[in-house]
């Protein structure tokens, strides 16, 4: 029996509702975070949840991807099948609470009232913000997800995932881009503007 074959065997439902929880807990913390109305505390939540979703983010797309691209198709069958369940809840957690973090934290310091052109980066960083959990909530994530449900199958659809994936690459490379962009604005937020 190969790798793949026992994969399959044992395999556990590819969404894993358990990890629900860990997102009910990060949401919690960020809630509290807002409501208490602790500067350091909604700073932390928003840098920590930034650098962790920027961080994997990168990861991702210029290490993990290139390397599921170079190897045979059971071997990435077998990653895609185990990294997907937790990115499904992780991405999308750490993409809504570093938005939403950040702007209570803009309006707590007073920057969503800065006059022009130092607002232009407040708006700078709801624009490169929004796209990114656009194109990570509307097309990166269910991408994901049908790939994955086509390397669960007996018989992948092997040109099928080839056109999925194709244009896969060139969003993770625009969200990577982005992500490099909105460390620009928060350097210079963190700066002062």
């Amino acid at each position: 029996m190969t790798t793949v074959e026992s994969l399959r065997g044992s395999q556990k439902s590819l969404i894993r509702w358990h990890y629900l929880w860990y997102v009910a807990a990060a949401l919690l913390v960020m809630i509290v975070a807002i409501a208490a109305g602790n500067i350091w505390f909604l700073n932390w939540v928003h840098v920590m949840s930034g650098v962790l979703w920027t961080g994997i983010d990168l990861f991702m797309g210029f290490v993990i991807g290139p390397i599921i691209r170079s190897v045979d198709v059971p071997i990435r069958q077998e990653i895609i099948t185990r990294l997907t369940p937790v990115t499904l809840f992780l991405m999308p957690t750490l993409s809504v609470i570093t938005g939403t973090a950040g702007w209570f934290l803009a309006v707590d310091l007073g920057l969503t009232e800065l006059p022009w052109p130092e607002f232009g980066w407040i708006v700078a960083a709801l624009v490169l913000v929004t796209l990114m959990a656009i194109q990570g909530l509307g097309y990166l994530l269910p991408t994901s997800l049908r790939v994955c449900f086509e390397l669960q199958k007996p018989q992948p659809d092997g040109p099928r995932i080839g056109r999925m994936m194709s244009r896969f690459y060139y969003v993770v490379a625009s969200q990577g881009v982005m992500q490099v962009a909105i460390i620009v604005v928060m350097a210079k937020l963190a700066t002062g503007v």
